[in-house]
């Protein structure tokens, strides 16, 4: 059996679909499993053991400098001209929803069954003859949606935990830049802090950070990862937090804190794998934290907590009527960190190993 995933949303969204990958594996050990996702978030599939093949193309807007608007498209025909000769039997729609763009591209690889959510009024549905009902339950988690899409093979048990898995160079790469820290001890809380997010209702101040931090290191002398997606914050295109941080790291200058920009998501995965919990808004960094089963205090603004909380890690939630995280005091999110603490374990047995 040939069993073929297409997921190409958001970082968080790919994130949410590796329960349903695993759940399949688990139902399916000898059957031939692949995934069709793009190039931005194709880190967190890449390593997914429950996986075969992985194709990934580059969206026309996440090209590169040398990339031109008919290269990419180009790829694309010929990535799926190769994927079409596999003959898949299924080809799984894992979207919120019935979208065109998805089903266009199920439908050019010619599969024996496409497997899909179904909505009254769409038309589209016509062309999924495998279909699941895209009304989904109030508060449902957006892992817990997508399974219902794995009822046509009879999974209807409870999902998964999300998963990823780091690349190992990007692990060594940064205990390599631990190693050199003169601070850095195996005795204390290492925390992941990341203070970017796209939404402007989802960005914690750097005055909230600051505070915190530095209460983090009075009472628990916890060290710290400071991640931020680097550029100018006015830059229309990919807004970056480069002010910030440097805000954030002159006022901490005095605390155990290793400063680490991410230009790529390997980067962000990697460094996040050696830490032992993280702090953050809720957003493609929070999920890559529970994909690599750390527990996370997270800031919730105007997004649906139920459907996008932390799934399969302990959590603690942080989310205001006025839903906006900057009425998330320093205070509360201590005390949220406190409430994790049974949950937080220390074991790094390889950096003070490597030479």
């Amino acid at each position: 059996m040939k069993l073929l995933v297409i997921r190409r949303d958001n970082i968080g969204d790919l994130i949410c679909t590796t329960p349903l990958i695993r759940k399949l594996r688990q139902k399916f050990p000898d059957a031939q499993i692949d995934a069709l996702v793009n190039s931005y978030n194709l880190p967190v599939v890449r390593n997914l053991p429950e996986l075969d093949s992985v194709f990934s193309y580059t969206k026309a807007k996440h090209r590169t400098a040398d990339q031109s608007f008919l290269g990419v498209h180009f790829s694309r025909l010929c990535m799926l001209w190769k994927m079409r000769n596999e003959s898949y039997d299924y080809v799984i729609l894992a979207n919120g929803g019935c979208l065109p763009r998805p089903l266009a591209l199920a439908r050019a690889l010619n599969p024996k069954h496409i497997v899909g959510f179904i909505e009254d009024g769409n038309k589209l549905g016509k062309y999924i003859n495998l279909g699941v009902n895209n009304a989904r339950p109030e508060g449902m988690h957006e892992v817990e949606n997508l399974q219902r899409l794995l009822s046509v093979f009879d999974i209807t048990d409870q999902p998964l935990p999300v998963s990823i898995h780091s690349d190992e160079t990007e692990v060594a790469s940064v205990r390599a830049k631990l190693l050199i820290q003169h601070w850095y001890k195996k005795t204390v809380p290492t925390l992941a802090i990341h203070i970017s997010s796209r939404k402007p209702p989802q960005r914690w101040p750097a005055n909230h950070f600051i505070t915190l931090m530095r209460d983090l290191y009075s009472k628990y002398n916890a060290q710290f990862l400071l991640f931020w997606s680097p550029g100018d914050e006015h830059n229309p295109h990919h807004p970056g937090d480069d002010r910030k941080a440097a805000e954030i790291m002159e006022a901490v200058k005095d605390l155990p804190v290793l400063a680490y920009p991410t230009e790529k998501l390997e980067e962000l995965i990697g460094a996040i794998s050696v830490c032992d919990a993280m702090i953050c808004s809720d957003g493609g960094a929070m999920h890559v934290g529970a994909g690599l089963g750390k527990p996370i205090v997270c800031f919730f603004g105007n997004s649906d907590a139920a459907v996008w909380h932390p799934w399969g890690v302990p959590y603690e939630l942080l989310q205001k009527e006025s839903r906006n995280v900057a009425d998330i005091s320093a205070e509360e999110a201590l005390q949220a960190f406190e409430r994790l603490l049974p949950f937080i374990k220390m074991e790094r047995p390889s950096i003070e190993n490597m030479n």
